[in-house]
């Protein structure tokens, strides 16, 4: 039965509901059913040891593993009842029913009693022996894997999953109680998934140290190495085969050969591919039978076909493998299979060294068609941030180039879609991830590692980090112009896309430089009204305003506007960003009645691409808002600030320059517009902010620190 808990956790009200059951006599079937290593057996044990105590009931216990151990148990079960040697010898001889003996028995004892049946993982076993029956003599419990069987029909089910994080942290605390706190209990729990068998053989190994005295702390760290093999050294020694439920390394491998027996060989094949990915949910889409018949898994070990996946797919549900969950979208629900983390671990593990640079290719192709093809700048297209643990996992699992080659494009391109939708934390650490696995596997000079690096470039700098993000464009762009040469596409966009740290440094005739090069060489190589030409243009409206050029600003801005709208079309997002940019520049050189109506076209724009809540659309604004101000639209103008303030907050995080910068215009603005009181608690706030993250002599902190006097 595997090892007993020290406390059961956690299951209380199953228990309260399994005991009722059996003391009240109401009798009856009820199965426990979930994934292995759950705690199937040990609620019935704890069920088992309380109704048994002090010889209330008589408790009779069957090992349900497989056929012959099965009708062994419940031939004991009709002797222990009272049948004599005649007629076990003729059950045993096959001259009388074998199930009919037992329950004749069971339906005849003197006494109540509590039948378990444990690990019954084939209910047809169950069922074409009439081994499962009901008596008014007492209660049957089964424990199995296959919740969804017609065996269990007319039966009470009951479906175990894992543990909530605190009872999981307090089940490491039973067994290694000075192995640290519960905090760090709860750090390893959500690493090991709350299963209660991890669980267990994690705290027994703590506890059990003799040479080494691990902290929970040092146990969690070295989970990342190898975490099935380490968790399984809490196992008691002895014979691997006989204690296989007792290992996270080997009991998913009964169920796996259970549903091999059964026809179904490609269960293990789509485990497999499910463990390339982590364990968060994975949209059913992934995994069409189309999507599976392109990706090429048919040449897998056991092979696994678009036709088939369905079936394989149920195998893993009945068996408690997976399980359906849904995924709230915002704007759909998806349905998705997860897999349980210590699972997929042990799984991953196990593949042959011959099968993983296939698989992990196969994945990440799989998870590639889930991305918008042109990105999340498209109207109406699906959000990807569900995507992010899957791409990161598939990172852990390179160990070939050929598959590093894949799966470095794919988190490139996931990075860049999360990039555009706002969401720059989750696209600076798959950005970075993706780079130091390209550069482990592909060299620091690819082209793959300097895509990934220049996308971690450009999300340090939408993040506030303006240093780290020109040291890191700078790199890309040296190592560009050396491998690509001066004039390639991929170093012409480390020269543009730099300018955006060196304006915020201050650096503003350098940045001037690189985009009036970009936009010179660009004109050169792919003509005067290409896309990537307008977009150099675009950008550099903005900074002959930051430079008071207005000669040029006022010959430039309105024909690179015109232009873009002619090539490009109103929609696209470089129309926009002249706009933008334009817009600035004529509220810059005071012209605030002609920046109003341009810096309204920018603001619906941004939001039609981007989103309301986008950092771009606040972005504008803002714009907007010291336009209103200038044009005595106070109240207009207010709602504008207060909007910003918040959504750069949830955007950018309350300590982003950009939004310290805003915040402290809106002090000014409700200053002067009478509103005392949420002046002053908007500057105390933000003066110890600004001090902090731009400096005691910033001048917005300098701005700061007098309005608030």
């Amino acid at each position: 039965m595997g090892r007993t808990p020290l406390v059961l956790r956690d299951r209380r009200e199953l228990m309260r509901g399994l005991l009722s059951a059996v003391r009240d006599e109401t009798g009856g079937i009820h199965v426990l059913h979930g994934l292995g290593g759950c705690g199937k057996t040990a609620v019935a044990q704890a069920v088992f040891n309380d109704v048994t105590r002090e010889g209330r009931r008589a408790g009779l216990w069957v090992n349900a593993s497989d056929r012959a151990t099965l009708r062994a148990g419940m031939l004991a079960v009709a002797a222990d009842r009272g049948a004599g040697t005649g007629e076990l010898t003729a059950a045993l001889e096959g001259q009388r029913a074998s199930a009919d003996l037992v329950w004749h028995w069971l339906h005849s004892s003197p006494e109540p009693w509590l039948l378990v049946l444990d690990n019954a993982d084939d209910p047809t076993a169950l069922g074409e022996g009439g081994w499962l029956r009901q008596s008014p003599q007492g209660t049957v419990i089964v424990t199995t894997r296959q919740g969804g069987s017609p065996v269990w029909l007319g039966a009470q089910r009951h479906q175990l999953g894992v543990l909530p994080v605190e009872d999981a942290a307090l089940v490491l605390c039973d067994l290694a109680p000075e192995a640290g706190s519960v905090e760090d209990a709860e750090t390893v729990a959500r690493r090991l998934d709350c299963l209660p068998l991890a669980l267990t053989l994690a705290g027994s190994f703590l506890s059990r140290q003799l040479l080494e005295s691990w902290s929970m702390s040092d146990y969690r760290r070295h989970l990342d190495d190898n975490p099935t093999e380490l968790i399984d050294q809490g196992a008691s020694p002895g014979n691997a085969e006989r204690n296989a439920r007792q290992l996270v390394g080997r009991t998913w491998e009964i169920s796996l050969d259970a549903l091999a027996d059964d026809g179904i060989p490609e269960c293990v094949s789509l485990l497999r591919l499910l463990s390339c990915w982590s364990s968060d949910p994975v949209p059913l889409s992934l995994i069409r039978r189309e999507a599976v018949d392109e990706a090429q898994l048919s040449a897998l070990q056991p092979p696994l076909t678009g036709l088939r996946v369905e079936a394989a797919l149920r195998g893993l549900l009945d068996h408690s493998l997976v399980s359906l969950v849904s995924l709230d979208l915002g704007a759909e629900v998806v349905r998705c299979v997860k897999t349980h983390g210590v699972v997929a671990d042990s799984v991953a593990a196990a593949v042959p060294g011959d099968q993983r640079a296939q698989l992990v290719t196969a994945a990440s192709k799989l998870l590639q068609d889930a991305i918008p093809e042109g990105g999340v700048l498209e109207r109406n297209a699906r959000p990807v941030g569900h995507l992010v643990p899957h791409a990161a996992n598939l990172l852990r699992r390179v160990e070939h180039t050929g598959s590093a080659t894949d799966v470095v494009a794919l988190c490139t391109r996931l990075a860049a879609c999360l990039f555009d939708a706002g969401d720059f934390q989750a696209a600076l650490f798959l950005a970075q991830a993706a780079a130091e696995t390209a550069g482990q596997w592909l060299g620091p000079d690819a082209p793959e590692t300097s895509r990934a690096e220049h996308r971690a470039a450009m999300s340090l700098f939408r993040l506030g980090r303006f240093e780290e993000s020109e040291d890191l464009h700078r790199r890309v762009l040296d190592t560009r112009e050396r491998v690509l040469g001066p004039e390639h596409p991929e170093t012409l966009e480390s020269r543009q896309d730099i300018h955006e740290p060196l304006s915020q440094l201050q650096r503003t005739e350098e940045c001037m430089a690189t985009l009036r090069d970009t936009a010179e060489v660009r004109s050169r190589v792919l003509g005067e009204f290409h896309r990537d030409t307008l977009h150099a243009r675009a950008l550099l409206i903005e900074y002959l305003a930051v430079a008071d050029a207005v000669d040029e600003f006022d010959r430039v801005g309105p024909n690179v506007v015109a232009a873009c709208e002619e090539h490009l079309g109103i929609d696209s997002f470089t129309t926009v960003t002249a706009r933008h940019n334009y817009a600035y520049g004529l509220h810059r050189f005071g012209r605030s009645a002609q920046a109003e109506a341009e810096a309204r076209r920018a603001l619906m724009g941004r939001e039609r691409l981007h989103g309301p809540d986008h950092a771009l659309a606040l972005s504008a604004a803002v714009l907007l808002s010291w336009i209103l101000g200038d044009l005595g639209q106070v109240e207009e103008s207010l709602a504008l600030g207060r909007r910003v303030v918040l959504g750069q907050e949830q955007a950018l995080g309350r300590e982003h320059p950009y939004l310290l910068t805003n915040r402290t215009g809106l002090v000014e603005a409700l200053a002067a517009a009478g509103e005392v009181a949420e002046a002053q608690a908007l500057a105390r706030q933000n003066l110890p902010l600004c001090e902090r993250v731009l400096g005691p002599e910033d001048p917005v902190t300098v701005k700061t620190r007098g309005l608030l006097g």
